[in-house]
């Protein structure tokens, strides 16, 4: 695409920018010297001619790259300008190095991108390389020369930060466009150049004066370059066709020693620069050091770059003959079959090898001998011996020298599976699988693999669903024994209210007639001894209706509550079986009393045990509660019992225990036996307050 001449209307445009760019500055110019209204009214105009020049480019410019980049360049300079008539608004005069000053550096983003972008419309991804190279190397040199000309005598940290940050932005905006403008010295390219130069300018300028104390918020060297500058980019990148003519090419090679040689030449000036100055400029030690050293890297970057470039383009000579040399004889082509064949090979030799030694599992290569060709790392770990010493033994040999290892892992490549034990009291479980090479002769590949976390998880399920189907069958059985003490209980009831009760009232029921005959017949005082004898029996009946009663629920846990209750029937307890009882524990929160109930027949339940089995001089109960969960512990110190052989107990029809663990759990509660034989013995019981109740069964 050529560079022509736009249409009438893009070309009214340019010279609508450019009369902008006049009249802007003669505006400046008109207005009052060394006043805050030359100030304010130097910002104002920078501020439209950036905003302008913006949304012109951002609207206009077609064809060209990195317009978006430009756009947004002179859009950021817009905003620098507005903080500074803010900041001339609110506290005029304040002008000077400060921290911020840093920000600065944001000007190079979008330039970077624009370049990016423009380069990649322009070279390929060699070339790319080497310009950014360039651009970078010159751009320091440039930064190094600036700094030592722009510091101050006396700079602090906050002005020697300025002074960097001005010599960067500008040396790097004056680099960007100057290379790209020397790579495609098109038109379009070398006005922008032109552009960025004077905005470059402007920059070094305003960063000597705001360093040296000597900007005053208005300056004609910074801000009549500042005006132009943004008019230059739009008129140009508006009207001026963007374009790479053929013609340009051959010529923009050409310039690619120019670069590399401005690379060098810029930073011998700057080390000559630094060397000149350094005793009537304040640099220390450390700053010169670091200006030498990135001085010293570009350098080095792009001799490294150039060196790569040669090697690139010598491969490139060297191929060139390879293939003419090839075209010529074709001994030649077979040879380079050959060597490509026998490097493919050897890369792929070499892939196989990275794959074997890098597998996670073990791999083991058995010759046609049984003797063990090479093992990988993998295989040594999990036998505990080094790859020296296992390869060149046979299997047999090997596995005799594995400590742990037991004769199946003799027998590991052809049963498939062996076992190591480790010194720590583990075994290490591993599997094999077998496979023949298609060698001659032919070869083995052993892989083996350890299961050792797969055999644990597998025992550990095992276990899991032997103890589930135990524990289903140990209630099967308790609810069998549960239903029929249930019944059981129910027959002793009714017989107890047959013989007992029942009896009494029908002879009290036969005492009344036999009383309302005497009455009638006039023997009143033969009827007052039989309703005399009628009372006492009565009497009798309903204590006996009590202590039936008070098996079904201890009468003092409605009276009292659960804590008395179960002291006085540990005290009775201790009496009866001429124990020493001690009782424990407090009640924080109220119990319901489904949960008083079910601690009570717990307790009792483990006392009984506790007297019929255990033999115990001692015995202590506590029952205790948070805010979260009600606890209790019976514990004695009796002989004791082998807790492996709890469901053997269950199976005798000794149901106590389980019977116990069954309303505990029907409750959400946890519920666990301590015991060694001549060692006593203790039960404990935890159930969640807030667990529903109304599911448990009391008996």
């Amino acid at each position: 695409m050529d560079d022509t001449l736009p249409l009438p209307h893009a070309r009214a445009r340019g010279l609508g920018f450019l009369a902008l760019a006049g009249l802007s500055v003669a505006v400046y110019l008109a207005l009052p010297q060394d006043s805050r209204a030359e100030a304010l009214g130097s910002e104002v105009l920078v501020l439209v001619a950036s905003a302008v020049s913006a949304v012109a480019i951002l609207r206009w410019a077609d064809g060209w790259p990195g317009a978006t980049w430009v756009a947004l360049l002179w859009g950021v300079v817009a905003l620098a300008e507005l903080s500074f008539l803010t900041m001339d608004l609110i506290a005029p005069g304040s002008y000077g190095p400060r921290a911020t000053d840093i920000l600065m550096l944001g000007f190079l983003v979008p330039v970077a991108f624009a370049m990016r972008e423009e380069y990649a419309a322009h070279f390929d991804a060699a070339d790319r390389r080497a310009v950014t190279l360039d651009v970078v190397g010159i751009s320091l040199s440039l930064a190094a020369i600036a700094y030592v000309l722009l510091k101050p005598e006396a700079a602090d940290a906050v002005t020697t930060l300025s002074v960097t940050v001005t010599a960067i932005v500008g040396a790097s905006i004056f680099t960007s466009f100057a290379a790209l403008s020397l790579w495609v010295p098109s038109r379009s390219h070398l006005l922008v150049f032109l552009a960025a130069a004077i905005g470059s300018l402007a920059v070094v300028q305003f960063g000597w004066e705001w360093t040296h104390g000597l900007f005053d918020g208005s300056s004609a060297p910074v801000d009549i370059p500042l005006l132009l500058a943004p008019y230059g980019f739009a008129a140009t990148m508006t009207t001026v066709a963007h374009g790479f003519p053929e013609g340009m090419r051959a010529l923009s090679r050409l310039t690619r020693p120019i670069l590399t040689n401005a690379v060098v030449l810029t930073a011998c000036a700057a080390l000559l620069v630094v060397t000149m100055l350094a005793d009537t400029k304040p640099l220390g030690a450390v700053e010169m050091s670091l200006i030498v050293l990135l001085l010293g890297g570009a350098i080095a970057a792009r001799m490294l770059a150039n060196q790569r470039s040669m090697a690139a383009a010598q491969l490139e000579i060297q191929e060139a003959l390879a293939r003419r040399e090839t075209a010529l004889d074709a001994t030649d082509r077979a040879l380079a079959r050959v060597r490509d064949a026998n490097e493919t090979h050897r890369r792929s030799e070499e892939h196989l090898q990275l794959v074997f030694d890098g597998a996670v599992d073990g791999l083991v290569e058995l010759d046609a001998n049984g003797v063990i060709a090479q093992a990988n790392d993998a295989f040594a770990v999990m036998v505990g011996l080094h790859r020296a010493v296992i390869e060149g033994q046979t299997w047999d040999r090997m596995a005799a020298m594995v400590t742990g290892a037991d004769a199946s892992f003799a027998q590991l490549p052809e049963m498939g599976q062996g076992r190591i034990d480790l010194p720590e009291g583990q075994a290490r479980f591993l599997e094999s699988r077998t496979s023949v090479l298609p060698t001659t002769p032919p070869r083995r590949l052993v892989a083996v693999r350890d299961v050792t976390a797969a055999k644990v998880a597998d025992q550990t399920i095992r276990s899991l669903f032997q103890f589930l189907q135990d524990r289903d069958e140990d209630r099967t059985r308790l609810l069998r024994r549960t239903n029929a003490a249930i019944e059981q209980e129910r027959n002793r009831i009714a017989r107890d209210l047959h013989d007992g009760p029942v009896q009494g009232v029908s002879a009290a029921s036969l005492s009344l007639e036999a009383a309302l005959l005497m009455l009638k017949a006039g023997d009143v005082e033969g009827s007052i001894d039989v309703l005399t004898k009628l009372r006492a029996e009565i009497a009798g009946e309903a204590n006996a209706l009590r202590q039936l009663m008070a098996g079904l629920r201890p009468p003092v846990l409605e009276e009292r509550g659960l804590m008395p209750a179960l002291r006085d029937s540990l005290m009775r307890f201790g009496t009866e079986q001429g124990l020493r009882a001690e009782f424990g524990g407090q009640l924080k929160t109220p119990l319901p009393h489904d949960l008083e109930t079910l601690a009570y027949r717990v307790v009792q339940e483990a006392l009984t045990n506790v007297g019929k089995h255990a033999g115990a001089t001692h015995v202590t109960v506590f029952v205790g509660s948070d805010q979260n969960q009600l606890r209790i512990e019976i514990e004695d110190d009796g002989k004791g019992f082998d807790t492996a052989n709890a469901r053997g107990y269950l199976a005798s029809g000794r149901v106590g225990l389980a019977s116990m663990r069954e309303r505990v759990e029907l409750a959400s509660g946890t519920f666990a036996v301590r015991s060694t034989p001549g060692r006593g013995t203790a039960v404990m019981a935890t159930i969640p307050l807030d667990a529903a109740l109304a599911t448990v069964t009391v008996s």
